[in-house]
């Protein structure tokens, strides 16, 4: 059955298009027109507009664009929105916004004190793990997924803690904690293995374990994130939606484990790439200090030999 009977908007989200437009023109009039009421602050660079401007147009992709809508009926979809939402527009996000900017509201008055906690590398590693692994308990994602609210709520606290993840490795920020070397690669493999167990019980159970995907009265209320309700009571009336299956091929049970799958290839590419970025980064700041080493040693010597020549 196709995905055109939910509509236009349950498909393309005409509302976020708008919102998303407007921080894009904020974006620029803060970073541009209203950057000398900073009281530090350089011209907006090239690099960190582009990495703005990707991560909106990945945010609709995967939260505007039919995926998001795929996501309500295929497990599958939804661990590659997360895998997305979760591990890449952070990064995009933190490398996008100034590092002038960010410093304003990190050192804003009680924001300091709180963000410089939910940053800790031990806490934010932990932090994220522990987001993720209970939003996925089938209990609590059957729970959250059927109301709007409850939904969204999650979606910011998922991304707020890989937000808090990704910040000690890759800001920017004058006077923030910045974490060096060989620390950066062991906390992205750390990164890569917490969420390990709770994909492992997503690939390895035996059973389908949530009803928004295979009990067709709660996946009918699940599809009410995306779908106007209005547009869901005009298809039911005419269509008999009983579940999932009248749109994809796929069993619950192989669903469910495609989905924990992808979302952990996913995961290692992208945290593969950071990690060759890293560990790249870190070797060059290796090398250059030896090679600064070797030459203060050579011209230590050719001092010593020069003032011995003259003695």
């Amino acid at each position: 059955m196709p995905l055109s009977i939910f509509g236009f908007q349950a498909l393309w989200s005409p509302y976020m298009i708008g919102t998303l437009i407007f921080i894009i023109i904020v974006y620029f009039i803060v970073t541009i027109k209203w950057r000398k009421d900073f009281k530090v602050s350089e011209p907006l660079k090239k690099e960190e507009a582009i990495y703005f401007i990707s991560g909106i147009i990945l945010l609709y992709i995967i939260k505007g664009s039919p995926i998001d809508l795929m996501s309500l009926i295929m497990f599958t979809m939804h661990m590659v929105q997360m895998a997305f939402y979760l591990l890449l527009l952070p990064i995009l996000i933190i490398k996008g916004i100034p590092w002038w900017v960010w410093k304003v509201v990190v050192e804003f008055p009680v924001v300091d004190k709180i963000f410089k906690a939910l940053t800790h590398p031990v806490v934010s590693v932990l932090g994220f793990a522990l987001t993720f692994s209970v939003y996925h308990v089938p209990l609590v994602f059957d729970f959250v997924k059927v109301d709007q609210t409850l939904h969204g709520l999650a979606s910011l606290a998922l991304f707020m803690s890989a937000f808090f993840m990704y910040w000690p490795l890759i800001n920017e920020v004058p006077g923030q904690p910045k974490m060096k070397g060989l620390y950066k690669i062991g906390y992205i493999i750390a990164t890569a293995v917490v969420i390990t167990p709770a994909c492992a019980l997503i690939i390895f159970s035996k059973d389908p374990v949530y009803a928004t995907y295979t009990n067709g009265e709660a996946w009918l209320e699940s599809m009410a994130l995306c779908v106007p309700p209005s547009t869901l009571a005009s298809i039911t009336t005419t269509i008999p939606l009983s579940g999932p299956e009248l749109f994809t091929d796929l069993t619950p049970i192989r669903d469910q484990q495609m989905g924990g799958v992808l979302m952990k290839i996913i995961q290692e590419i992208i945290l593969g790439i950071l990690l060759a970025i890293v560990f790249r980064k870190w070797w060059k700041e290796e090398h250059k200090l030896s090679e600064e080493e070797i030459t203060a040693k050579a011209l230590n010597e050719f001092q010593l030999k020069k003032k011995n020549q003259y003695e």
